[in-house]
């Protein structure tokens, strides 16, 4: 037993990956292409993405927003773990980053899933909104500009059933957001997590996966 959450050393991290991360071929494709970019950091690790995959099936998730994709390994997941019918709608502004991953959802067969938009993310969940959508989606993940997170948590707040999930990234930042901050980013997250804490409209969970994860259930 223990109290708090274990600490995970070199070691035992490549147990974990080892023991636990089952990767389609292009995942893994993919995870290596991306290990050489400049902001290859910015991706998310293998065991999270599995998670979030677990977590999709879990709750029986058609359609899915995606809110940064960058290279496309998250999106390539997501799209993975849902049914044939399912469909993922990508937000990014980059088309150059996106274009690294587009190839490997082609030969994952997932393409077909994936909804790519490039425009900012706000216009495109408001369009969505105005189109009629709002509770017709069942998962969410938020993984862009920090400082848009508010932003983009409200929207798809609005876009989810009752029931649905948003996962939002790096929500403790490095462990930033546990330290007085004068920077926009880590202020922005601060003031997202002391807002979830106290949201009535959501079931909550923060969780030390990769750079913090945290789990917004709508009720």
């Amino acid at each position: 037993m223990a109290r708090r959450t274990l600490q995970v050393d070199d070691a035992l991290y490549g147990y974990l990956i080892d023991h636990s991360v089952r990767e389609h071929p292009e995942q893994r494709a993919l995870r290596d292409a991306t290990a050489a970019h400049p902001h290859a950091m910015m991706q998310i690790s293998p065991e999270q993405g599995q998670f979030m995959a677990l977590l999709v099936k879990l709750i029986g998730a058609r359609r899915a927003i995606e809110i940064g994709v960058f290279t496309g390994y998250s999106a390539l997941t997501v799209a993975l773990a849902l049914p044939e019918d399912g469909k993922l709608l990508a937000c990014d502004v980059s088309d150059e980053y996106t274009r690294v991953g587009r190839p490997f959802w082609q030969r994952a067969g997932v393409a077909s899933k994936i909804e790519l938009v490039l425009a900012p993310a706000r216009g495109t969940l408001d369009a969505r909104l105005a189109a009629g959508e709002a509770g017709q989606y069942d998962f969410a993940f938020i993984d862009a500009d920090k400082t848009g997170y508010d932003a983009y948590y409200e929207r798809c707040l609005q876009l989810l059933r009752a029931g649905g999930l948003i996962a939002i990234d790096n929500t403790l930042w490095s462990g930033k957001v546990a330290h007085p901050a004068s920077d926009a980013d880590t202020i922005a997250l601060q003031r997202l997590n002391a807002k979830l804490h106290d949201d009535e409209r959501i079931d909550l969970s923060l969780l030390p996966i990769g750079d913090g994860l945290t789990l917004a259930r709508k009720r």
